[in-house]
């Protein structure tokens, strides 16, 4: 199985000309515009199950591993004369462009093939997601005690238990 290229032979991917990748010759290696990375672009190998972008930050290399049934799903995003066919994430510095046309009956088709192959919706064309917030940790104390201690209610009783009022003690002499 070949490796395709991005637009076979003409512009990268990024660029204001029409992009067009083959959804039916997976796997894809292609290079698209990312502004934080060394050079302003990315590297990106598109296989049916998942994603590989290779980036240079400050120098530092990187390589990010993501399945694609974790992306949103096949979205529409609309440029100043284009349309731009994207596989969306939550974090929008992992979205990967697939197609951008003018021509809107090539988008849709488009945007059905590559839902089809990835098994992912399609979402609707305006929907701009933000990043997902982090977490909170609900329960800080967890991390620093042992489990059978947070289980166990602290205090209140022990220096109630042993004492005795109004008994006579009985004390053992030998």
């Amino acid at each position: 199985m070949g490796r395709q290229t991005a637009t076979a032979g003409s512009d990268p991917a990024g660029s204001s000309r029409a992009i067009r990748l083959d959804p039916h010759s997976l796997p894809v290696s292609f290079e698209a515009h990312d502004q934080r990375a060394d050079g302003s672009v990315r590297h990106i190998e598109l296989h049916r199950e998942r994603v590989i972008l290779r980036r240079a930050i400050r120098g530092m290399r990187m390589a990010v591993n993501v399945r694609v049934s974790d992306f949103l799903g096949v979205a529409v995003r609309g440029l100043d004369d284009a349309k731009m066919l994207v596989l969306a994430h939550r974090d929008p510095a992992l979205s990967i462009p697939l197609c951008v046309s003018s021509d809107r009956v090539e988008i849709d088709t488009a945007w059905q093939m590559w839902s089809a192959i990835f098994a992912l919706p399609q979402l609707p064309e305006e929907v701009v997601r933000e990043p997902a917030q982090r977490r909170r940790r609900h329960n800080a104390i967890r991390a620093r005690r042992p489990k059978f201690l947070v289980r166990r209610r602290a205090g209140g009783l022990l220096g109630e238990a042993g004492t005795y009022r109004g008994e006579r003690e009985i004390i053992a002499r030998d």
